[in-house]
C-alpha cells in the first residue's frame, strides 16, 4: 500500500517565530479534509517577545489548534477573547468569512508549542455562519505506553467533541520512553504521521521531525514505536473529493471568490473587527499574484 515521505518547509510567521509547514506539500495538498498543518516551536521566548500574530481573515475552513505547551490568547471577531492552555483544542469555523488574533502573554517569559491545522468545509458548508469554540476536556486513553489525546472524530470507542463536517481523525500520541501499539484504522481513510518531538518508528518506518509520512487509504491498523521520548500527530479522513484552492488564508472554489474575498479585507467590513489585538492586521498579498499562480 501507497507509502510517500513528504518534508516539511520551513516558515516564519508573527514575530519571527519559525515553523514547519507539512501542509500543504508540493507532493500532496490535503490528508483527507486537513489541508493545512503547521507545527510551531517548542520555542522560548523574552518578556514581550512571544508569539503576536495580527488580525487577519478565512473563509471556507476551520481552524484547529492544539497547544502542546505555553498560552496563547485567541481574540475574534465575533467578540471571542479565548486563552487556550496545553492539552486544550480551539476550534474557528470560518464558514462565510471571520477574523482573529492570536498572541502569546505580553508581559512574561515563556515557552509555547502548538500544532495548528486547517479542515477545508465541504461546499454545503462552506457559506455557513462563522462560529468558534473552546474545548478544554478531551478523550485521553493509554495504549502500550503512549498517551493517546483524541483530538477530532473518533477513536477506540471516544469521541472527540468538536464539531467537524466530513469524516476525519486526529490523534496526540505521546510517550515518556519506550513504547510500542498499534493502532486501529479505518480503511476508507488516508492518513498522515508527523512526529513533533523525538524520534518514532511508523508502520516499520523511521520519521524523524519536520517529515510527514502519507499512508494512502486501505489500511485496517498502524504499528508506532518509540525507543525515547517522543510525540508524535496522526491526522486523517475520508478522501475530500472536492477540488480547492487554498490561498493565504482562504480556501474556496474558484479565483473569484478568493479575489472577492480578499477585496473585501482590504476594502469592506465582510470580517468585522478584532477589538483588542496587539498586533497589527496583516496585509493581503497581492491580487495579481493570485491570478498568475492560478494559471488565468
Amino acid at each position: 500500500m501507497k507509502v510517500e515521505r513528504l518534508e516539511s518547509q520551513r516558515a516564519v510567521v508573527g514575530e519571527g517565530f519559525e515553523i514547519r509547514r507539512a501542509l500543504p506539500n508540493r507532493h500532496r495538498r490535503m490528508v483527507g479534509a486537513w489541508c493545512f498543518l503547521d507545527h510551531a516551536g517548542p520555542a522560548d521566548y523574552s518578556a514581550g517577545k512571544g508569539l503576536t500574530v495580527g488580525p487577519h481573515p478565512h473563509i471556507g475552513l476551520q481552524t484547529f489548534s492544539w497547544v502542546i505547551e505555553g498560552t496563547i490568547l485567541h481574540t475574534d471577531s465575533l467578540g471571542y477573547r479565548q486563552w487556550i492552555h496545553p492539552g486544550q483544542v480551539n476550534l474557528m469555523t470560518a464558514g462565510r468569512g471571520i477574523s482573529h488574533a492570536e498572541e502569546s502573554p505580553d508581559d512574561l517569559a515563556g515557552r509555547f508549542q502548538l500544532a495548528q491545522l486547517w479542515i477545508a468545509l465541504p461546499k454545503p458548508e462552506s457559506e455557513r455562519e462563522p462560529s468558534f469554540h473552546h474545548y478544554p476536556d478531551l478523550p485521553r486513553l493509554d495504549r502500550g505506553g503512549f498517551r493517546i489525546t483524541v483530538l477530532a472524530g473518533k477513536f477506540a470507542g471516544e469521541t472527540a467533541p468538536a464539531q467537524v463536517f466530513t469524516p476525519l481523525i486526529g490523534l496526540d500520541l505521546a510517550t515518556d520512553g519506550s513504547a510500542a501499539t498499534t493502532l486501529p484504522l479505518e480503511p476508507e481513510f488516508e492518513y498522515g504521521a508527523l512526529t513533533l518531538e523525538g524520534e518514532a518508528r511508523v508502520a516499520g518506518e523511521a520519521l524523524p521531525p519536520a517529515t510527514l509520512l502519507y499512508f494512502a487509504p486501505g489500511r485496517n491498523s498502524l504499528a508506532v514505536e518509540s525507543k525515547a521520548p517522543s510525540r508524535l500527530l496522526l491526522i486523517g479522513g475520508r478522501p475530500f473529493g472536492e477540488e480547492i484552492l487554498l490561498w493565504w488564508n482562504f480556501v474556496a472554489r474558484s479565483v473569484e471568490e478568493m479575489e472577492t474575498a480578499t477585496r473585501d479585507w482590504l476594502e469592506g467590513d465582510r470580517f468585522g473587527q478584532v477589538h483588542g489585538a496587539r498586533g497589527a492586521p496583516l496585509v493581503a498579498p497581492e491580487i495579481r499574484g493570485l491570478r498568475l499562480r492560478s494559471g488565468g
